[in-house]
């Protein structure tokens, strides 16, 4: 309904100046910092004594390879359904 450049004054961005998660340099900061928390979290394991089920999860950094190994299968098992229920660009019609 609405058209580019239709919406009210006050709501526009000024010309080059993105949102604060947009700039590169709050990006970079961003990578640091979590890298920096999950290598805490791995170094932490060494000093923390676990209460594992399983023998596994006695293992160096089991919670942060199990965590990327799992964030890693929700994204394929995704990218497989979005094949299977894609629909065409015309499939609301003209």
């Amino acid at each position: 309904m609405s058209r580019r450049g239709s919406e009210p004054e006050a709501t526009r961005r000024p010309a080059g100046r993105d949102h604060w998660l947009a700039r590169p340099e709050t990006i970079r900061l961003l990578w640091v910092v979590f890298i920096g928390i999950l290598a805490a979290t791995v170094v932490a394991d060494v000093f923390v004594r676990q209460h594992a089920d399983f023998g596994v999860e006695d293992t160096l950094g089991f919670y942060a390879w199990y965590g990327f190994l799992t964030c890693v299968a929700m994204i394929v098992v995704a990218k497989g359904l979005s094949v299977l229920l894609k629909r065409s660009d015309r499939y609301y019609g003209d």
